[in-house]
């Protein structure tokens, strides 16, 4: 989900597994000199799909690599499908109340536009809940009272310990 921690957190686990890091949202705002809430604006969030679906094609064939997505990239099945085969997906979990005190501050989401953002959280998570459970490996809460780095390590040394990664 938005603001549960991913490019925060997936860049300590980068880190701590000595991989590079990619944050999809950020790949896209560099490949075209604007930001998301502008592509959403101009061109519709159909269109911002389209993009996000390339990146998440493309980056997911690089190896050795920590991939952040936006949290609706697995409203597409051709993105559950490639994040599933072709990598190890971490479900970070944060109930609606943390990520609305994480986005209370924060106007560059554009699908927190749309109404009460409570309101647009909890429809968000209802939807997307289901498509994380199916694709996800594992699922790591990522609430306030979590230590992000300590968060970070946990998931690095379950992957570690999963596919017998280098320390």
């Amino acid at each position: 989900m938005t603001a549960s921690g991913k490019t925060t957190i997936g860049k300590t686990v980068a880190a701590n597994l000595d991989m590079s890091f990619y944050d999809s949202d950020q790949v896209i705002e560099e490949r075209t000199g604007v930001d998301i809430d502008w592509i959403f604006n101009l061109e519709g969030e159909d269109r911002f799909r389209q993009r996000e679906c390339a990146v998440i094609n493309e980056l997911t064939q690089l190896k050795g690599i920590v991939l952040a997505t936006g949290g609706g990239a697995v409203l597409r099945r051709s993105n559950r499908d490639v994040l599933r085969n072709r990598g190890v997906v971490v479900h970070l979990l944060a109930s609606i109340d943390v990520i609305v005190d994480r986005t209370d501050t924060n106007n560059r989401r554009p699908l927190l536009a749309k109404g009460d953002p409570r309101e647009v959280l909890q429809a968000m998570s209802e939807a997307r809940l289901p498509l994380y459970q199916e694709i996800a490996d594992v699922t790591f809460e990522s609430g306030n009272q979590r230590n992000r780095p300590q968060l970070a390590r946990e998931i690095a040394d379950w992957y570690r310990d999963r596919f017998n990664h280098e320390r």
